[in-house]
C-alpha cells in the first residue's frame, strides 16, 4: 500500500474536516468573539480534546496499532487472533474510560482551578467554565472508543472512516452554534451559545461512535464486549501506554501548559490562541496527522520482517512529503497571517484589534509548523519498535524547556511570546529525536533527501516573494465585505500554490517517483479483509 496514497486519503478527508472546522470557528468567532463565554467554552472544549489526543489518539494508538498489526499479519495468528486481542482490550478500555471520566467530572472544579485559577477574578467565569467542562467531558469516553476502532481499521490500511469522523463532529457543533445563536437572539446572553455548544459536543461523540462501529463491522472486524480480563497482552499494552502517553503527547501536554499560561493573561487571550491555532492546525492536521497515521502500521510491518532498507525508504519518503507540504504552508501562513485572521474571523463580536493580535500569534505558531509535522514522522520510528522510553525522555526535556521559557516570555511578550515558545521547543524536540535515530542507525539523512529539501526551500522562496508583493496589494479586499474576502484570499492561496509548484517543478523539488505513485491504481484488497471503507 502506497504511503502517498494513504496520506492522500487521510489528508483529503482531513481537509474536508478542517473546512467544516473553519466554518464552525468562523461562526463561533462572530457569535462569542473573545469574551467571557468564549474563554469558558474554549477551556471546556480543550480539556476532553487534549485528553483524547493524549491518551486515545496518542498513547493508545501508538501502542495498540503495532501489537494489533503483528497479530493480524502473523503466520500463527491472523484475523481471529487480532479480533480476539482487540475484544479483550475493548472490554477493559470501556471501564477505564468510564472510571476516568467519572473521576474527572467529580473533580472538575479542581482541574479548572489548576489550569485557570485567574478566572475566579471575573464574576461568573470560573463557575461557567466548571459547568461547561463537566458537560463536555463525557465526549472523551465516546471519542476514545472511536480512536480505538479507527486504529483497528488503520492497521488494515483502511484509513478513510477514521479520517472522516471529525467531519461529523463539526457538522453537529455547527448545528449547536446555530441553535444557540437563535435561542440567544441579537442582544441575549452569550452563555446560551456556550451551553448549546457543550451539549452538542456530547451528541457529536455519540454520532462518531455509531458511525465507526458500522465501519468496523462493514470491514469484517468482529468485536465482542465481555467481562474485563487482564490478559498478558492487555497488561503489556498497558505498560506500553504509560510511557507513550508522554512520548506521543508532547504537543497535547504543551497545549495544557499553554492553556495554563494563557488563562493568566487578559480576557480573550485563550480564545485568540485557539482561533490562531485553527490556522496552524490546517496544514498540521492534513499533513502531520495523515503522515503519522499512515506510516506507523507500514513501518511496523517492515520492521517485523526485518526489512531495514524499506523502513529507511519509507521514512525518507515521509520526510520529503512532509517538507514539500509544510515549508510553503508555514511561510505562506506567516506572510498572510493578518490577511487570513481578518478575512476569516473578523466580524460580529470579533473586532479588528482582536484579529490583529491573532495574526501575530499565527506568525509565532507557524514558525514551528515543520517541527510539529516532523515529530509525527519521527515518533513512529520509535513506536513501531516498541521503544516508548526514548520519546518520553525527549518530550520531558522539551516540556521542561518550554515551561522555563514561558515563565520568562509570557510576562514580557504575552500570548505571542507563549506561541513562540511552543514553536521553539517543538523544534528542539524534533532535532533531538532525529539525532538519536541517526546514532542508533535506524534512520539517516541521505544526500539525495537533503538536496531535495534544498530545492524545496528555493521554490518556497519564489512563492514568498510573490506573496509579499500580493498581500498588501489585496488588503482593501481581504478587509472588505464577505465576497471580497473570499475571492481575495482564494487568489492569495491559489497564486502561492501555483508559484510554489511551478518553481518546484523547474528546480527539481518534486520527486517524479512519488508523483507516479499517485497515478498508479491501488491494488485490489483480498476478499478476507472486507470491503474498502
Amino acid at each position: 500500500m502506497s504511503l502517498v496514497r494513504n496520506v492522500g486519503t487521510i489528508g483529503s478527508l482531513t481537509l474536508l474536516s478542517r473546512i467544516f472546522g473553519f466554518a464552525r470557528d468562523m461562526l463561533l468567532a462572530r457569535a462569542l468573539g473573545a469574551g467571557l463565554a468564549a474563554d469558558a467554552w474554549q477551556l471546556a472544549f480543550t480539556l476532553p480534546n487534549t485528553f483524547r489526543r493524549l491518551f486515545a489518539e496518542g498513547a493508545f494508538s501508538v501502542a495498540f496499532v503495532p501489537m494489533y498489526t503483528r497479530r493480524l499479519h502473523a503466520e500463527d495468528g491472523g484475523q481471529d487472533a487480532a479480533d480476539h486481542f482487540a475484544s479483550d482490550v475493548l472490554s477493559v478500555f470501556i471501564w477505564v474510560l468510564l472510571g476516568f471520566s467519572a473521576l474527572c467530572m467529580v473533580g472538575m472544579g479542581g482541574i479548572v482551578w489548576l489550569l485557570a485559577r485567574e478566572y475566579q477574578d471575573v464574576p461568573g467565569k470560573f463557575e461557567l467554565s466548571v459547568m461547561l467542562s463537566r458537560t463536555t467531558f463525557p465526549y472523551l469516553a465516546l471519542v476514545s472508543l472511536v480512536a480505538m476502532l479507527s486504529g483497528l481499521l488503520n492497521a488494515r490500511s483502511k484509513f478513510a472512516p477514521g479520517a472522516f469522523v471529525p467531519v461529523l463532529l463539526n457538522i453537529v457543533m455547527i448545528t449547536g452554534i446555530i441553535v444557540g445563536w437563535q435561542l440567544r437572539g441579537p442582544d441575549g446572553d452569550d452563555r446560551i451559545v456556550a451551553w448549546a455548544l457543550a451539549i452538542s459536543l456530547a451528541f457529536a461523540g455519540l454520532a462518531q461512535l455509531l458511525y465507526m462501529w458500522w465501519a468496523v463491522r462493514r470491514a469484517g472486524v468482529h468485536l465482542k464486549v465481555t467481562a474485563p480480563r487482564f490478559t498478558p497482552d492487555v497488561k503489556r499494552l498497558g505498560m506500553l501506554i504509560l510511557p507513550a502517553t508522554f512520548g506521543a503527547g508532547i504537543y497535547q501536554i504543551s497545549q495544557l501548559v499553554d492553556t495554563f499560561f494563557a488563562t493568566s493573561l487578559p480576557q480573550g487571550s485563550l480564545s485568540l490562541l485557539k482561533y490562531a491555532d485553527r490556522l496552524n492546525q490546517m496544514p498540521l492536521g492534513i499533513f502531520g496527522i495523515a503522515l503519522g497515521t499512515a506510516i506507523l502500521p507500514m513501518l511496523a510491518r517492515h520492521i517485523q520482517s526485518d526489512n531495514k532498507g524499506e523502513a529507511q525508504r519509507l521514512q525518507a519518503n515521509a520526510i520529503e512529503i512532509a517538507m514539500l507540504l509544510c515549508l510553503p504552508s508555514a511561510v505562506a501562513l506567516a506572510i498572510c497571517a493578518e490577511a487570513f485572521s481578518t478575512g476569516i474571523f473578523q466580524g460580529g463580536k470579533m473586532t479588528p484589534q482582536d484579529t490583529a493580535i491573532m495574526g501575530n500569534i499565527v506568525i509565532a505558531l507557524v514558525a514551528g509548523l515543520p517541527a510539529y509535522v516532523m515529530i509525527k514522522v519521527f515518533q513512529p520510528a520509535y513506536f513501531s519498535r516498541e521503544d516508548m522510553r526514548t520519546p518520553v525522555f525527549v518530550a520531558a526535556g522539551a516540556l521542561i524547556v518550554n515551561i522555563a521559557i514561558n515563565f520568562y516570555v509570557v510576562p514580557r511578550y504575552g500570548i505571542v511570546g507563549l506561541a513562540g515558545a511552543t514553536a521553539f521547543t517543538a523544534t528542539l524536540n524534533v532535532a533531538t529525536l532525529y539525532t538519536i535515530l541517526q546514532i542508533r542507525g535506524w534512520f539517516h539523512f541521505s544526500a539525495k533527501l537533503a538536496g531535495r529539501i534544498a530545492r524545496q526551500i528555493v521554490a518556497t522562496a519564489v512563492m514568498a516573494a510573490l506573496l509579499l508583493w500580493l498581500t498588501p496589494l489585496f488588503e482593501p479586499f481581504w478587509r472588505g465585505e464577505a465576497f471580497s474576502r473570499i475571492w481575495s484570499l482564494s487568489v492569495l492561496v491559489g497564486a502561492g500554490a501555483v508559484a510554489f509548484f511551478a518553481a518546484a517543478f523547474v528546480v527539481g523539488a518534486l520527486d517524479k517517483d512519488l508523483i507516479a505513485q499517485l497515478r498508479r491504481k491501488r491494488p485490489v484488497a483480498p476478499a478476507a479483509s472486507g470491503p474498502e471503507a
